[in-house]
C-alpha cells in the first residue's frame, strides 16, 4: 500500500478505503458535513503513524487493518464502555447490546474509534460489528520470539503478551478507514468531533434539572408532581413521561392515552406555563393498531419486535411517514424531545427480543447493520423534526454509534452500578458520546446523595422514577443536601452551557475524562506522563484514572461512593482550591481527601472565573435576562470566554451569538481588578446586571431568591 492511498479530507484527518465499504454507515447516516473552518484554525498535521508499518487487506468475507502499537502505548475510546479505561490488551467485540455485563466491548454504543496516548485516533467507518484486537493478539512476523517466558519458573509470565499491534477485522467486502492526528491527546478527540460536525449544543433548558415520572401517571398526576418541585423550591426544568402515555405500548402506537392525557394539548400549555418542558418516552416497534402502521409495513424489516413493526429508517419514505405524524401529533403542541428508548436490543438467552442478524430490510441493510446504526437513525430524525421547527432538542437515546458528537441525545442505561457510570462518563468523551449516570433509586439515604451529586455535574441530570417513584425528597433527612447540589446545578448553567459551546465550535467535550488533560504530570517523577509508568507514594499505582472527570476547563470532580469519607484524587499541574471548602491543595500529584456527606470533592483551578446565575426554578427562556455573578478564584489571574445566545433556537447557526471576555489582572498596587467585555449593540444578552467576587477559595453562598 502506497502512502499515496491515503488521501487528506480535512486538516489532520486523512481516509483511506479499500474494496467495497458498505454505504450504509455512520458517516452516510449522519450525513454532517466537517467544520473545515475550525479544523483549519487547529492547523494542518501530518500523518501521525509510519505509513509502512499499516497493513490493509480487503477480502471477499472480512477486511482488515493492522496497525502498529509501541510498548508504552495507552487505547482508549471504542464508545460508551463501563468496564476499563485503557483498552490496551483486550479484545473489543463492538456490538450494539443492552446488557454489557462482561468486559467484551458490547455495549450501547459501541464506537469503532480508538485514541492513542501517543496523539493519533483511527476510525473504521462500517456499520458491521468490527472486532479489534487492541495489543492481544501476536504476530508470526512481529519478531518477538525472545519474549516467550516459562510460567515454570518465571514470576513475569502474563496470559495476555506484549504485542506491536491493533487489528481491526470489519466484516464485508471493503473497508473505509480514517485517521487522526494529534499532536496531543485532545487535540485528536477535537478533530473527530469537528469532523463529525462538532459536537451539540442543547438548548439552555435542556442543562436544567430532569425528572421522570411513573409509568403511568396521567395529565393530572404529572403536573402534581412537577409542581412538588417549586414547593420543594427545587428547580426543574423538564418532566419526563413513560409508557404509559401512548395508547398502547410495547410495541407502540406513538398516540395518545385519552383516557389519561383527555386534552394533550391543553396539558403541555398548562406544563409550559409552569415552567416544565416535556418529554416523551417511545421505542421504535410500531403496534398495529397504530394509524402509521399500514404506511409503514412495506417499509419494514422482515421480523417484527413485540409483534411490532421495525421500520426502515435509512429510507427517506419512512422517515417522512414518522416525522409527520410526530410533528402533528407532539411537536406542534410543544413537546420537547424523547427518551428513545429499546434501540439495542439484548442478547441474554431469558431476554432475547431484537430482530435478529439475518433479517432483511428494504433498504437491502440486513439485522446486523440495521441494529449497529438504529440509535443513530432516530437521533438524526428528532434533530431534523426541531430543525424544521427551528427548536433546538435534548433527549435520552438507548444505543449510539460512531460520528453522533453532532447528535442531541444523552445515552443512558438500565444497568445501575455507580462506579461503572462514573467509568463511562471518562469514557464517553473520547468517542463524541454524552451519558447521564440517571438516578433512579438507592438503597439508603447515603447512597442516595452520592448519586444526585455526580449526576448533577453530568450532561443531563435526572432522576428517573418510571418504576420506584422517586423524587429528590425521597430521603427527607438529607433533602437539604440534595436541594444544595440540584440549584447549584442551576447556579452552574451559564458554566455548563458555555461549556457546551466550546463543544460545538471546538470540538472540546464539556465532560470529559482525565487522560484529555494536557498537564497530567508528577513534579516527582521527573517529569514523565502520567499514562507512562510512574510510582506515587513509593508504589505503583493504577493509572485507569475512571473515578474522577473534569467538567469544562475549571472544574475537576472526584466522586464518594456510598461507604466511603475519604479517597485519592489525582490533581494536574498547579494550584487547585476546594469548591466548597477553600482548602488550597498543590497539583501535580495525588492527594488525599475526606468529606462528609454533604460534600461531593470538587476543586477549581487557580485563576478560574466562574460565571453563577440565581438558583431559579427553571432555565431562563429566550429574551428573559438573569443577573450573573462572576466569581474569580485564587490568587492568579485569569480569563474566561462567557458565551451567550437565544438559548432555544438555530439562529446560533447563523452568527446570532456572541462571546465576551471576562479577565482578572493584577492593577495598581499588586491588587487584582476584574473586567468583561460589554455586549455587542443589538445583541440581547441573557446575562445582565453582572457583579465581581475576586479572590475567593470557595463557592460563595446561594445568595436570596
Amino acid at each position: 500500500m502506497s502512502v499515496h492511498a491515503w488521501i487528506q479530507a480535512a486538516p489532520g484527518v486523512w481516509k483511506f478505503a479499500a474494496g467495497s465499504p458498505p454505504e450504509a454507515a455512520p458517516l452516510s447516516v449522519i450525513g454532517r458535513r466537517p467544520l473545515l473552518e475550525a479544523l483549519e484554525e487547529m492547523g494542518n498535521a501530518a500523518f501521525p503513524l509510519e505509513e509502512s508499518r499499516i497493513r490493509i487487506h480487503a477480502g471477499p468475507k472480512r477486511s482488515t487493518a493492522v496497525f502498529p502499537l509501541a510498548e508504552d502505548e495507552r487505547i482508549y475510546g471504542f464508545g460508551l464502555q463501563f468496564m476499563k479505561v485503557n483498552q490496551r490488551g483486550r479484545t473489543r467485540y463492538l456490538r450494539v447490546n443492552s446488557d454489557p455485563k462482561q468486559d467484551t466491548g458490547e455495549t450501547h454504543a459501541p464506537v469503532p474509534f480508538y485514541v492513542s496516548s501517543r496523539g493519533y485516533g483511527v476510525l473504521v467507518n462500517s456499520s458491521r460489528i468490527v472486532t479489534v484486537c487492541c495489543g492481544s493478539v501476536v504476530r508470526m512476523d512481529s519478531g518477538m520470539e525472545d519474549r516467550a517466558r516459562d510460567r515454570n519458573s518465571d514470576r513475569g509470565w502474563k496470559a495476555t503478551p506484549v504485542s506491536d499491534t491493533v487489528e481491526w477485522v470489519v466484516p464485508g467486502e471493503g473497508i473505509e478507514i480514517y485517521v487522526f492526528s494529534g499532536p496531543a491527546v485532545m487535540d485528536v478527540v477535537r478533530r473527530y468531533n469537528l469532523f463529525s460536525g462538532g459536537g451539540v449544543l442543547p438548548p439552555r433548558w435542556g442543562l436544567g434539572f430532569w425528572h421522570r415520572v411513573p409509568k403511568s401517571f396521567s395529565a393530572e398526576e404529572t403536573l402534581a408532581e412537577a409542581l412538588e418541585f417549586r414547593k420543594h423550591e427545587v428547580p426543574c426544568d423538564v418532566i419526563g413521561l413513560e409508557p404509559g402515555w401512548h395508547s398502547k405500548s410495547y410495541p407502540v402506537t406513538y398516540e395518545w392515552n385519552r383516557r389519561l392525557f383527555p386534552d394533550p394539548a391543553q396539558f403541555a400549555a398548562r406544563m409550559e406555563e409552569a415552567g416544565f418542558k416535556v418529554n416523551l418516552w417511545e421505542h421504535p416497534y410500531v403496534s398495529p393498531d397504530a394509524e402509521i402502521y399500514r404506511e409503514l409495513k412495506p417499509l419494514s424489516g422482515s421480523h417484527t419486535v413485540w409483534h411490532g413493526l421495525a421500520p426502515d429508517y435509512t429510507l427517506p419514505e419512512a422517515r417522512e411517514i414518522y416525522m409527520t405524524q410526530h410533528l402533528k401529533e407532539h411537536v406542534s403542541i410543544g413537546i420537547s424531545g424523547y427518551k428513545l428508548d429499546e434501540c439495542d436490543g439484548s442478547e441474554l438467552t431469558r431476554n432475547s427480543w431484537m430482530f435478529p442478524a439475518h433479517a432483511e430490510f428494504p433498504s437491502g441493510l440486513d439485522g446486523e447493520q440495521m441494529r449497529q446504526i438504529y440509535g443513530l437513525l432516530f437521533q438524526k430524525m428528532a434533530d431534523d423534526m426541531y430543525r424544521l421547527r427551528n427548536r433546538r432538542t435534548y433527549g435520552l437515546v438507548r444505543a449510539s454509534n460512531a460520528n453522533a458528537s453532532s447528535l442531541p441525545s444523552v445515552l443512558y442505561s438500565d444497568l445501575y452500578d455507580h462506579r461503572q457510570f462514573v467509568r463511562a462518563l471518562c469514557n464517553a468523551s473520547f468517542s463524541g458520546l454524552l451519558w447521564t449516570p440517571e438516578v433512579r433509586k438507592a438503597k439508603d439515604a447515603e447512597e442516595w446523595v452520592r448519586r444526585i451529586q455526580v449526576v448533577c455535574f453530568s450532561p443531563l441530570a435526572m432522576i428517573n422514577a418510571w418504576a420506584d417513584g422517586t423524587k429528590p425528597w425521597s430521603f427527607p433527612e438529607v433533602e437539604p443536601i440534595v436541594r444544595k447540589y440540584i440549584r447549584l446545578r442551576m447556579r452552574l448553567m451559564p458554566y455548563f452551557y458555555t461549556a457546551f459551546a466550546r463543544y460545538k465550535f471546538e470540538g472540546v467535550p464539556p465532560v470529559r475524562a482525565m487522560q484529555l488533560e494536557s498537564n497530567l504530570r508528577k513534579k516527582d517523577s521527573g517529569g514523565d506522563e502520567l499514562n507512562s509508568t510512574e510510582l506515587a507514594y513509593g508504589r505503583a499505582v493504577d493509572l485507569e484514572l475512571d473515578d474522577q472527570f473534569m467538567v469544562g476547563d475549571s472544574l475537576l470532580v472526584a466522586p464518594l461512593f456510598a461507604g466511603e469519607s475519604l479517597r485519592e484524587v489525582y490533581l494536574p499541574d498547579g494550584v487547585w482550591y476546594g469548591l466548597e471548602t477553600g482548602e488550597r491543595y498543590e497539583g501535580g500529584g495525588r492527594i488525599r481527601v475526606e468529606a462528609d456527606l454533604d460534600i461531593i470533592p470538587v476543586f477549581v483551578r487557580d485563576g478560574a472565573i466562574l460565571p453563577l446565575m440565581p438558583a431559579l426554578a427553571h432555565a431562563p427562556r429566550a429574551g428573559e435576562q438573569v443577573p450573573l455573578e462572576l466569581v474569580h478564584f485564587g490568587t492568579a489571574p485569569g480569563a474566561y470566554r462567557l458565551y451567550d445566545d437565544d438559548g432555544e433556537t438555530f439562529a446560533y447557526e447563523n452568527g446570532e451569538y456572541e462571546w465576551r471576555t471576562a479577565e482578572v489582572r493584577i492593577a495598581g498596587e499588586g491588587a487584582l481588578e476584574g473586567t468583561i467585555q460589554d455586549s455587542r449593540d443589538g445583541f440581547h444578552a441573557t446575562y445582565g446586571p453582572i457583579t465581581w467576587k475576586i479572590g475567593v477559595t470557595a463557592l460563595p453562598a446561594e445568595g436570596r431568591k
